[in-house]
């Protein structure tokens, strides 16, 4: 007797072999769902515990803090005009008379003294005149001898009666004649001789050089700008007032001058106003004097500080003031708390930092500690 056997079908490798893809592609997807969920928060509670408000009253806890005082000061109050630094001695040198450039001696920013030699002209032609003059004096002068010879001689003949009273006048004019053509001669000598000093342009004053306006082999016309200079050692500041602060200073007042590029402040004398407005803006220009920096120089900015009435500045320390992006803000300590208000600043002065809004005079506010960096070797 033959018994059947049930016959059950094995699964082939293609089938195994797809079900394991199907389910490593499901573990990796799973794996992507859940990193992306993770990171948009999915596992965080949304709704955070509410934070204390920065307003509310916090006690102190521990040492008590360095304070400081809002305080209601009284200063002087001042406005403020714009200037430039000028020369009190300035000198633009120039050409006397048409000639070729033979010489320039100095350059910008030279140092030079009183007379030394600038600029050298041609002077061949000036030469030839004054040679000219000489010889034109020479024989001036020998016909103004001849014509003393000869009223001499006519003045003793005339004593003897030898010749008539005319003839001895027209021996004076003659030598009045000739004593004036030597004069002119001389003075047409004295005239050559300073033309020809005009070739070499020498310095008016002592100072510094600011720039020279020809070059070698230029030729120049008489009034030409040749060189320009200035005298460093007397320097002014001459600033725009408006007109209703001009009317109020005086010659000789001293006020507060400020050189910004060298940070450099000093009591200035006004030693002149002049006395005309700019139609343009209304106001004058006031010149000031006073002891100047090293190394300053014409053009340079500057300011001068006018006194007016005084006025009441409300004023916070300024190690109480701590800056948070673009905000300012204090600690206030009220009754034991801390209460933190945005302010609104402005000047700085010498006894802090001028308060616009948010505290009131005789607040109490704390100061920040100075912050400490450990250096290497562990050493703070």
């Amino acid at each position: 007797m033959v018994l059947a056997t049930e016959f059950k079908p094995r699964p082939s490798r293609a089938v195994l072999r797809g079900v394991l893809t199907l389910a490593l592609t499901a573990f990796f997807a799973a794996g992507i769902v859940a990193l992306m969920l993770v990171l948009a928060g999915y596992f965080e509670p949304k709704i955070l515990p509410r934070a204390k408000p920065s307003s509310e009253l916090a006690a102190f806890a521990g040492a008590e803090p360095a304070q400081g005082v809002v305080k209601l000061i009284r200063r002087p109050r001042e406005e403020s005009a714009v200037g430039s630094i000028r020369a009190v001695y300035e000198a633009v040198v120039a050409s006397k008379i048409l000639a070729r450039v033979e010489e320039v001696r100095v350059k910008a920013g030279q140092d030079v003294k009183q007379g030394d030699v600038l600029v050298v002209l041609d002077k061949a032609d000036l030469q030839s005149k004054f040679e000219q003059a000489q010889a034109t004096e020479k024989s001036a002068r020998a016909k103004y001898d001849q014509a003393v010879l000869e009223q001499g001689r006519a003045a003793r003949l005339r004593a003897r009666e030898s010749i008539t009273q005319s003839d001895l006048d027209l021996a004076n004019t003659a030598l009045t004649t000739a004593k004036a053509e030597l004069d002119r001669s001389q003075r047409a000598v004295e005239e050559t001789r300073i033309l020809e000093d005009y070739a070499t342009v020498r310095a008016p004053l002592s100072g510094r050089i600011v720039d020279k306006k020809v070059n070698v082999g230029d030729t120049v016309s008489q009034g030409q700008p040749l060189v320009s200079m200035y005298d460093p050692s007397r320097m002014q500041l001459v600033a725009t007032v408006r007109e209703t602060l001009a009317l109020k200073l005086q010659v000789g007042q001293e006020l507060t001058a400020q050189i910004d590029t060298f940070g450099y402040t000093c009591r200035a004398t006004v030693s002149e106003i002049v006395p005309e407005a700019q139609a343009e803006s209304r106001s004058f220009q006031v010149k000031v004097t006073g002891p100047c920096p090293p190394n300053i120089y014409s053009g340079m900015f500057g300011r001068i500080f006018i006194p007016l009435e005084e006025e009441e500045v409300l004023v916070v320390p300024t190690d109480a003031i701590r800056k948070i992006g673009q905000l300012d803000e204090v600690d206030v300590v009220e009754n034991g708390r801390i209460r933190r208000r945005s302010v609104q600043l402005g000047r700085r002065l010498q006894e802090g930092r001028e308060v616009l809004s948010g505290l009131s005079p005789d607040d109490h506010v704390l100061l920040n500690k100075p912050s400490t960096e450990r250096k290497p070797g562990g050493q703070s």
